[in-house]
């Protein structure tokens, strides 16, 4: 593969520290958590967020006084976008079907997808509200079925975020906490004596919260690991350098460590986009973030042809992916590794993560390799069940069973298929003296 590199990430020699000291700090959280419960809980939000009231469950009069708050535009902007999300939600939903086909005579084996008893939604607030992650974990989990969700979002330097509130709300869940970072993700793992445990915890969050989830992952189900947000743009001779400079940093702007990358067939359009974005970056309101993500973790370069640009984005497994060419819907065909696409500069990733209702929540740092992001699917268990109503079958089973379990020496599951051909055809059994009588 023919590559020009023009701009390059910058290793960080403090990566692997700063992970081994967030990783000590939750190991310690969640274990002071499991032991003292709300004690702790209530001692690390007052520690991490200045933030102890006497509950953190908002109750009906909190959630509708915060409510009250919100201007008019903004919860029909939430309802607009929760109504997006809830409609693809549902056609995902529709695509998921039971079954139950009889495999032989008198063989009956089923499928149904059951949703979660109890799903935990982290809406993260720090620097920004983001109200659309309550739009992707609490919609999508109401669509599936999730009988109770309980909610987290923590305050933003000591300020109700009531907009976030609102969003959660109007999306469904049933329980709001204003709890933010590893001690929501714990107590709702692990419960407390006010906070019962959930089943499944989604959304995403910091490097805090992240490990909190990687650690807790087996007690309880999650979403997905996630890392920083990452971009990717594939671009072709026909790309408008200052649409991908603008969109190259619009998800810089999420933290200082959010990687940006461009992978094009033209010089031209590698060279225009980097002196864009050089004028762009002094003007931007979160510049303190962009500007050290795209300094740190900034990308380019410069392939043949589209084939390689292909290859290449895919060694990336971006969590999304944009397609600014002359034909974007191509890279259907050629592209395997990755959370999202984004086809044509009619579409942004800004509106996946904001408005248009595929879910924002998607795999990071290479996980788009083996997995998808969060969707309906991800609150249901697909379980199986079986019946057999044919006496003929069942003893042609327990003779097949018989013979199989012992090639694995296993004689209790070899005996439970005998004594089912030795009932159903009066076959004598070779190790009791149990007849069975028609």
């Amino acid at each position: 593969m023919a590559k020009r590199t023009l701009k390059n990430a910058i290793p960080s020699a403090a990566a692997d520290l700063g992970r081994t000291e967030v990783a000590a700090t939750v190991g310690e959280v969640i274990e002071d958590i499991r032991t003292r419960g709300d004690a702790a809980v209530r001692e690390y939000s007052q520690r991490f967020d200045k933030w102890a009231p006497d509950s953190f469950l908002l109750s009906p009069d909190d959630v509708k006084d915060i409510i009250s708050r919100v201007p008019d535009q903004v919860l029909a902007d939430i309802d607009e976008v929760q109504a997006n999300v809830r409609r693809f939600a549902k056609a995902q939903l529709a695509s998921l079907t039971e079954i139950e086909v009889e495999t032989a005579p008198g063989v009956h084996l089923g499928q149904r997808h059951i949703p979660v008893r109890a799903a935990g939604a982290y809406v993260p607030g720090g620097k920004y509200p983001l109200t659309a992650s309550a739009h992707m974990t609490i919609v999508t989990a109401k669509v599936a079925g999730v009988p109770r969700i309980a909610a987290c979002t923590p305050p933003i330097r000591g300020e109700i975020p009531a907009a976030t509130v609102a969003a959660m709300h109007l999306a469904g869940a049933d329980e709001i906490y204003l709890l933010g970072g590893v001690q929501a993700v714990a107590a709702l793992a692990v419960g407390t004596e006010t906070i019962e445990p959930v089943n499944l915890i989604a959304g995403p969050g910091n490097a805090y919260v992240a490990e909190a989830k990687r650690r807790l992952f087996g007690e309880v189900g999650i979403d997905l690991f996630a890392g920083p947000t990452e971009t990717l743009i594939v671009a072709d001779a026909t790309a408008d350098p200052f649409v991908v400079a603008v969109d190259l940093l619009s998800q810089a702007e999420h933290g200082p460590d959010s990687p940006a990358v461009l992978i094009t067939t033209s010089d031209d359009v590698a060279t225009r986009t980097l002196a864009h974005i050089k004028d762009l970056l002094p003007g931007m309101s979160t510049r303190d973030y962009a500007e050290l993500s795209w300094r740190d973790h900034g990308q380019v370069h410069v392939v043949d042809d589209l084939d390689e640009a292909y290859a290449l984005a895919d060694t990336f497994a971006s969590e999304h992916v944009q397609i600014l060419t002359e034909r974007p819907r191509e890279a259907l065909a050629h592209m395997r590794d990755y959370g999202a696409l984004f086809l044509g500069e009619g579409t942004c990733v800004s509106y996946g993560d904001k408005v248009i209702g595929t879910n924002h929540v998607l795999p990071t740092r290479g996980a788009a390799r083996y997995t998808g992001g969060l969707w309906v699917g991800k609150y249901l268990k697909t379980v199986t069940y079986q019946e057999v109503t044919d006496r003929a079958a069942s003893a042609a089973l327990g003779e097949l069973c018989g013979r199989a379990a012992r090639v694995e020496l296993f004689e209790g599951h070899a005996r439970s298929g005998d004594v089912r051909h030795a009932k159903y055809t009066g076959a004598p059994l070779a190790w009791t003296d149990h007849v069975f009588h028609p």
